[in-house]
């Protein structure tokens, strides 16, 4: 089956705390709520600690318009999506040998933070040396899932292109929607969570020979649901000034509920059940996300550890999120025969599932 041969992420420049973050929204916000030390909290008990971001702090401080926002979104996002594809096709942690990029046959480009026609993935090809056959598929607007979707889709094509090796980038520069004038709960819950991140990861088909120097994840299957009319659980609002978060309170309690039955459903298709899976490589959405899914499938908290590390050190960066999730997995020591179930969860309101096994 096709296999992930590589993955790199890449951390925007700006770093800072959660009690950075904190200071600037109790600045901006003090005037509009009465009970905003409260309300703040939020930044304390998140279980983040630190998140990178692709502007200085300063920048929130001021009121932007959409196509600023964009601007420095198509700037930025070309920029770093070209290092991440570097820094995947030369990682020698995971590859013997770097594959140039005139080897690579399609390139999934996944992001739901800006807006850019011809999409980013055909600004990178002018910053690296790709072939001018390569396939371009760019995906946008399934937020927080679209790193799982990503590697679903190139999972697909390698499926039908057995030579084919694909990369998955993931871009979300989320700092560029945050609304100084936006006084919502969601936009100030978003802020609590949100960051910038970037991942790349490079799949192949049956029929490529890569060299590795460890079991690397193969694919075994996938699936993709989406619940009805559920579009307003998380998402984005369109207005003059930019993209407005839409974040509903109800999502902890939607996973409990919602994902259970189709993880089983899934995993019993393939003979496999929830106590089989050796590694959960779960998009952090937040804590309580984090939570409801140890509730939903009987983990215990020992299965989140390295979701919750990720989330610690660079809080939710949407898409790529995933992805420097399963990067942890695959520098850790693996043992052929492991059974790996990677999902993320996103606007729909939706979920996808990937089955792996390392060989």
């Amino acid at each position: 089956m096709p296999q992930i041969h590589s993955i790199s992420s890449y951390k925007p420049p700006y770093s800072y705390s959660q009690k950075d973050a904190a200071l600037l929204l109790k600045n901006l916000f003090t005037d509009h709520y009465t009970d905003l030390d409260r309300m703040l909290k939020v930044f304390e008990n998140g279980e983040i600690e630190s998140r990178q971001f692709c502007v200085p702090m300063e920048w929130f401080e001021q009121p932007h318009d959409l196509e600023e926002r964009n601007r420095l979104y198509i700037e930025l996002a070309t920029s770093y999506g070209a290092s991440a594809v570097d820094a995947c096709l030369n990682n020698s942690k995971f590859l013997k040998k770097p594959i140039h990029p005139s080897e690579i046959d399609g390139i999934f480009f996944i992001s739901s933070s800006g807006f850019s026609t011809p999409s980013i993935d055909a600004r990178i090809l002018n910053q690296l040396p790709f072939s001018e056959y390569v396939k371009r598929i760019p995906i946008w607007g399934l937020g927080c899932a679209g790193g799982a979707s990503g590697l679903s889709r190139a999972f697909e094509f390698c499926l039908a292109y057995p030579k084919a090796k694909v990369l998955v980038l993931c871009v979300e520069l989320c700092s560029l929607t945050f609304q100084p004038n936006d006084y919502t709960k969601s936009n100030l819950i978003g802020a609590s969570l949100f960051a910038d991140g970037v991942a790349c990861a490079l799949v192949c088909g049956d029929e490529v020979e890569v060299s590795s120097s460890e079991p690397r994840p193969n694919f075994v299957a996938t699936a993709a649901k989406t619940m009805d009319n559920s579009e307003d659980v998380m998402g984005w609002n369109m207005k003059n000034d930019g993209l407005h978060v839409v974040f509903s309170k109800s999502i902890p309690s939607i996973i409990e509920k919602w994902l259970e039955p189709f993880v089983t459903e899934f995993l019993t298709e393939y003979q496999l059940s929830a106590e089989q899976i050796d590694h959960f490589i779960a998009h952090p959405g937040g804590k309580k996300v984090l939570a409801a899914y140890e509730k939903a499938l009987g983990f215990d908290s020992t299965k989140t550890d390295i979701s919750r590390e990720v989330l610690k050190h660079n809080g939710n960066m949407s898409s790529p999120t995933v992805l420097y999730v399963l990067e942890e997995f695959m520098k850790q020591k693996k043992s052929v025969g492991d059974i790996g179930l990677l999902t993320a969860l996103g606007p729909g309101f939706s979920g996808e599932l990937v089955l792996l096994k390392w060989t």
